[in-house]
């Protein structure tokens, strides 16, 4: 899809405030909102807008500990690769899976628990548990020095 200028204003806007309403966000890039409304039915029915969510506060959550967790494997086979990949897609702690190249991991997990007990619970009850896993390196967040989900939008 070739995206014009007013496309990528409202993937910038909407990046920032997806709750904005068609009204505001037509104006804030001047177009009609009947101009406005149908662009952002193309951008969503094109894919380019995968959907809309909302960001909550972890630590309000009592989540308040963070670890990346690079994961090494026993085999390196489709079969064993997919295995892993749906059993951590069902643990609700996991917020990200990586396939990784370049470390000594196959795998970097970033995932969000209360403390560190719960990490302890889910590292042994359930990440070293899946079969294939052999090795388990963990690092834990200490602050969050970027942390924005907006991505680059080219010529914006």
């Amino acid at each position: 899809m070739q995206l014009d200028r007013y496309d990528r204003q409202i993937l910038e806007v909407l990046q920032q405030d997806g709750r904005i309403s068609n009204q505001d966000l037509a104006d804030r890039i001047s177009l009609s909102p009947s101009s406005c409304l149908r662009r952002l039915r193309a951008l969503e029915e094109s894919g380019l807008i995968l959907g809309y969510r909302a960001l909550l506060d972890a630590r309000r959550l009592g989540l308040s500990l963070m670890a990346l967790i690079h994961i090494s494997m026993d085999r390196h086979t489709p079969e064993r690769f997919a295995h892993f990949e749906n059993v951590v897609g069902e643990i609700p702690e996991v917020l990200e899976c990586l396939l990784i190249t370049g470390q000594d991991a196959d795998y970097q997990l970033k995932v969000v628990v209360a403390d560190m007990d719960a990490y302890q619970e889910l590292l042994l009850t359930r990440i070293t548990r899946i079969p294939g896993v052999t090795g388990v390196h963990s690092s834990f967040v200490l602050r969050r020095v970027i942390d924005k989900t907006a991505l680059p939008i080219k010529g914006a």
